[in-house]
Parts: C-alpha cells; sequence; structure tokens
C-alpha cells in the first residue's frame, strides 16, 4: 500500500511565503518523478513544479521565480517552497509521485491566499 500526504496547507497573506511537504511511504520502486499540482475552484488540474531523479526541475510560467520544488529521494520527500504568493496561488495543491509501477496522488492541501 502507497500513501502519499501532502501538508502545510494554510490561510496567507498576499506576498507571504509557505512550504508545502509531501511524503510517499510503503512500498515504492523505481521512482523517478514526484510532482505538484494544483487545481482552483471550476478549473482543471495544472502542473506547477516538477523534479525528477536526474536532477530535472520544470516549472509551470506563472510561478517561475516564485517557486522552488526540492526533494529528498532517499526517503521520497518533496518540497515546495512558494514566495510572493498571489490571490491567484489559491487552490488545492497535489503531490503525484511517478514511479515504474505506476502513479500515486495525495489527497491535496488548501493554501488560500487572501488579506
Amino acid at each position: 500500500q502507497v500513501q502519499v500526504v501532502e501538508s502545510g496547507g494554510v490561510l496567507v497573506q498576499p506576498g507571504g511565503s509557505l512550504r508545502l511537504s509531501c511524503v510517499a511511504s510503503g512500498s515504492i520502486n523505481g521512482v523517478y518523478a514526484m510532482v505538484w499540482y494544483r487545481q482552483a475552484p471550476g478549473n482543471q488540474r495544472d502542473l506547477v513544479a516538477e523534479t525528477t531523479t536526474s536532477g530535472r526541475t520544470k516549472y509551470a510560467d506563472s510561478v517561475k521565480g516564485r517557486f522552488t520544488i526540492s526533494a529528498g529521494y532517499a526517503n521520497h520527500t518533496i518540497y515546495l517552497q512558494m514566495n510572493s504568493l498571489k490571490p491567484e496561488d489559491t487552490a488545492v495543491y497535489y503531490c503525484k509521485t511517478e514511479s515504474l509501477a505506476g502513479a500515486y496522488w495525495g489527497q491535496g492541501t488548501q493554501i488560500i491566499v487572501s488579506s
């Protein structure tokens, strides 16, 4: 059984910073990427940031320069440091672990950026 758990979601003011965490536990073999997505009400789920075991990272244009993804692949953990938050960053943030056995999603953590 594989579990993916996100944490760190809160209400934060515009301009603030936040750090999300994601831990994948259980019997996972062949992890090659871990990815953050987000979904705002009424919108599709979009990729925010991705990191691979080869060291490649990718960001959505809307978060470049503000968000940073980092990973501890030894324990299947990733983080998302979010700075200069904007109201449009409000969404449920999901973590996905991609492995040779398949992809595993977490339940999401809510971020609300509002004054």
